[in-house]
């Protein structure tokens, strides 16, 4: 792994005893000595904290900055105050999802929160179509998870202020005397706060919040089957350039006033394609839950199948959910065959699994409205 990239938390994961593995071409750490069950089971009832350094933080200003990424993002960005956070998807012509992303209107400019793997490409897509009237700066800073239902209670011993925050805003605050940006979301579907610090702060903040007795260090793996729970998608899986949002099942990322009718309809890449699919419904497949109906975890590329054996669709992720204590899934079936409590088959290991399409979160989310 000595060609892989490391997070300003790497020593802190060693001396945790993590076991460290390549992720987005970073060394990150998969779990802990706790195990992934349990690092999942404490998340959902008491804090993690999760190392997300490796994630894009990119700062993005100029004149009508929203306006600017309008173009190239189909969410209402001018309408969103200043403190607001909202998520969004760049979009190629075609349609397709290129990546998805946190855009924070923090005054004076943009902040924005890309995926790993696809951070590169996303900057030189700024750049490409922004870069000769906008200002596009790679930060260099850490990025802290802390999530759950006992995240509040640990915030309110280091940061009081940042507890004002409800789901989806953003704020500027200090703790121990160093500048924290700090967001309320996460992806746990948990309540919690994502927290921007200077990468050279990042180790002490995050040792200060292992102190608090509430809180674990989690890995990739919980980090996984909590988001895959929470019927939260990940780019690369369960959505990427040949998925539109409207099959993903995101249309609610698409603005109001960025559809047909809306104030400023359209003005990003595949607009046509996209909005034809918001109006008319008529795209063949759709994202879906899946619970199966015996004990044996279905995974990614499995194949989906309906009761005559036709081929119908495939797995996007899956894994055992610790929470709803059945192996669950998402994946993308024929539209006829997306409503709840349908059933199809999973191809695993030459035998047909049955499995049952339900609605997802697969648990209550647990944001704070206020």
């Amino acid at each position: 792994m000595n060609n892989l990239k490391r997070t300003p938390l790497h020593a802190l994961h060693e001396s945790l005893g993590a076991r460290m593995v390549p992720f987005a071409g970073y060394e990150m750490p998969v779990q802990y000595p706790m195990g992934v069950k349990k690092e999942h089971e404490h998340t959902r009832k008491a804090c993690g904290l999760f190392d997300v350094s490796h994630m894009g933080q990119i700062k993005f200003s100029g004149d009508n900055a929203a306006q600017a990424l309008e173009t190239l993002i189909p969410s209402d960005l001018v309408g969103l105050e200043v403190g607001a956070q909202r998520y969004g998807l760049f979009i190629s012509t075609e349609g397709g999802i290129l990546d998805d992303l946190m855009c924070v209107n923090a005054g004076d400019h943009f902040y924005l929160v890309v995926n790993a793997a696809c951070k590169d490409q996303d900057v030189a897509h700024l750049r490409t179509n922004l870069g000769e009237t906008h200002e596009i700066t790679v930060l260099d800073r850490g990025l802290l998870a802390l999530q759950g239902p006992q995240a509040s209670e640990v915030m309110q011993r280091l940061c009081p202020e940042a507890c004002e925050l409800i789901f989806m805003q953003h704020g500027r605050f200090e703790i121990d005397g160093s500048e924290v940006w700090i967001s309320r979301s996460g992806y746990t579907g948990e309540d919690g706060f994502e927290i921007s610090v200077a990468a050279e702060d990042c180790e002490a903040l995050a040792k200060h919040l292992l102190n608090e007795p509430e809180v674990e260090a989690i890995g990739l793996g919980a980090r996984d089957s909590l988001r895959l729970e929470a019927g939260l998608c990940l780019y690369g899986h369960d959505m990427d350039a040949n998925t539109t949002p409207v099959e993903a099942g995101l249309i609610w990322a698409i603005g109001k006033v960025r559809r047909h009718g809306g104030a400023r309809a359209g003005g990003f890449p595949g607009a046509d394609l996209v909005l034809h699919q918001v109006d008319a419904k008529d795209h063949t497949r759709k994202r879906v839950g899946l619970i199966a109906d015996g004990k044996a975890p279905v995974r990614e590329g499995a194949e989906l199948f309906d009761q005559g054996g036709h081929t119908v669709g495939v797995v996007t992720s899956g894994g055992f959910g610790p929470t709803v204590a059945k192996p669950i899934a998402m994946g993308y079936v024929s539209v006829e065959l997306a409503e709840p409590s349908t059933q199809v088959f999973a191809g695993v290991r030459g035998k047909l699994l049955p499995m049952t399409v339900a609605k997802t979160p697969f648990v209550a989310p647990g944001y704070y409205r206020g």
